[in-house]
């Protein structure tokens, strides 16, 4: 018994998710880890190549071969994109804010 196409786009878009949370999630980790390091070029080179191996490969079993599989992961990507961002973003600071800098220099 075969899956409904609705039912494998929403997995295909699952899928993107996953590959877009471990992409960028990964690209997150490597800029905290490499900034720190001795080697920095050598972790973002070697993270740029994994993460784009794994991705590719994840695009290219999901799609199976269908562009309507693929354009659902790469949406489901793009929307992790989004997400990862906005999870990784540094928190606040009310101090350093530009409303309190604008409030100062007047």
């Amino acid at each position: 018994m075969a899956m409904s196409d609705a039912a494998m786009l929403a997995l295909a878009g699952c899928a993107g998710m996953l590959l877009g949370a471990a992409f960028f999630g990964g690209l997150w980790w490597t800029v905290r880890r490499g900034l720190s390091s001795q080697r920095a070029a050598l972790w973002f080179l070697s993270s740029l190549l994994l993460r784009t191996s794994v991705s590719l490969a994840g695009f290219y079993f999901v799609s199976g071969g269908e562009w309507d599989r693929l354009v659902a992961c790469l949406l489901g990507f793009v929307g992790a994109r989004f997400i990862v961002t906005r999870l990784s973003r540094p928190a606040a600071d009310p101090v350093n804010s530009p409303a309190n800098r604008a409030r100062h220099a007047s």
